[in-house]
């Protein structure tokens, strides 16, 4: 059997298991602590080694910036794609929406596939990348989520100075980008992994090795599947998939980009599950209007949260199918086979409604015929 699909294989099966301990651990705080352990313990010291493994350069900068520009072009789609599939915009499910779906999660749903797959350095190209992902779910989208609560100007202002400077220490002080600025600034001066004392170097990389099956085990012990919103929800994740793609294809077309574990880094950061992050700033206004009695309310918390669950299965699934089959995706055309193929399946369920709708509006029509006709020929 081919080493990758072996790989592969062994990574559903950690999933199952997580699926099958969902008995044994609650979906509450134990689940939550292994969230953490992941995001304070395994994933800062597995980024911490990648990137004293490599050397950097000035093109690293690079990669936060187009992490950033592809956030802030699915957000101005995001609307496009609700539409599309029938949720209104500015609902509190198209809100909802709007927050998670420009969102990624690549600490949970890539990061370990691309480090059994590309290596170290495509690991350390992945988590720059991600501090550009970070600044816009930390604090763009809280800012986008206060504008659409806030009603006064005044208070918003005032809110937002406050907020603004607590959201600052939590993105300067979460474990993962406090590893990545000392990891940057040890590289600066040429501190490698082999220049750090043994019981250091050591210690990160046992950390290092429990992260793949935690994150694999989390996967299986935090997926939900609701029948309600279920292929609504499907529809959306995979058009929103079918359009990362098409934009990378786009890139590596015009960029001229030719390595191809550059380009299979793109595909699976591009195809990360929606964040926490998001979830986090809905949850804080849903609670705030909750003790205010606010009648309408800005998000819809459940549906958030359905979006999260979903988002997480489809992600690995796609990104672990692209990476296991080698280089065949760094073909532009394939790209483009699998934007078609997603895009396909994804038309599939706002198709079906929109003929349902017209079946059910043409029946009433018909009923409306008849009633008309029957009360012709009584009054006759």
């Amino acid at each position: 059997m081919d080493g990758a699909l072996e790989k592969s294989i062994s990574f559903l099966l950690f999933i199952f298991i997580g699926v099958l301990l969902k008995k044994k651990i609650s979906v509450g705080n134990e689940t939550n602590g292994i969230k953490s352990l992941i995001l304070t313990i395994a994933l800062p010291a597995t980024i911490f080694i990648a990137l004293l493994k490599v050397k950097i350069d000035g093109n690293l900068i690079l990669f936060p910036i187009l992490a950033l520009g592809l956030n802030v072009i699915l957000f101005a789609v995001t609307p496009i794609l609700l539409s599309v599939i029938g949720i209104k915009m500015n609902s509190d499910k198209g809100r909802s929406a709007r927050l998670l779906i420009p969102s990624l999660a690549p600490g949970l749903s890539c990061f370990p596939f691309i480090l059994e797959f590309l290596g170290d350095g495509s690991l350390a190209k992945a988590a720059m990348a991600d501090l550009g992902n970070k600044f816009f779910v930390l604090f763009l989208l809280y800012l986008v989520a206060l504008k659409w609560h806030y009603k006064n100007a005044d208070f918003e202002a005032n809110s937002l100075k406050t907020k603004l400077k607590s959201l600052a220490k939590t993105l300067l002080y979460e474990p993962v980008n406090l590893f990545i600025i000392v990891a940057l600034i040890l590289v600066s001066f040429g501190i490698t992994l082999d220049k750090i004392p043994n019981f250091l170097s050591s210690t990160l990389t046992r950390l290092s090795y429990i992260m793949t099956p935690l994150v694999l085990l989390f996967i299986g012990l935090a997926v939900k599947f609701k029948k309600q919103q279920f292929f609504q929800l499907f529809s959306l994740l995979l058009l929103r998939a079918g359009f990362t793609l098409f934009l990378i294809a786009g890139i590596v077309f015009f960029a001229d980009i030719s390595i191809q574990n550059d380009i299979l880094v793109m595909i699976a950061f591009s195809l990360s599950s929606a964040s926490f992050w998001p979830f986090a700033h809905i949850s804080a206004v849903n609670n705030k209007e909750e003790k205010e009695n606010t009648p309408d309310k800005t998000f819809d918390p459940n549906f958030a949260l359905s979006i999260l669950a979903l988002s997480l299965p489809i992600s690995v699934i796609l990104i672990l199918g692209i990476l296991t089959a080698g280089n065949t995706f760094t073909n532009i055309n394939n790209i483009l086979i699998l934007v078609g193929c997603l895009s396909f399946i994804g038309m599939l369920y706002p198709i079906i409604l929109k003929v349902k709708s017209s079946f059910s509006v043409s029946k009433n029509e018909l009923k409306t015929t008849k009633k008309n006709t029957v009360e012709f020929l009584a009054d006759k």
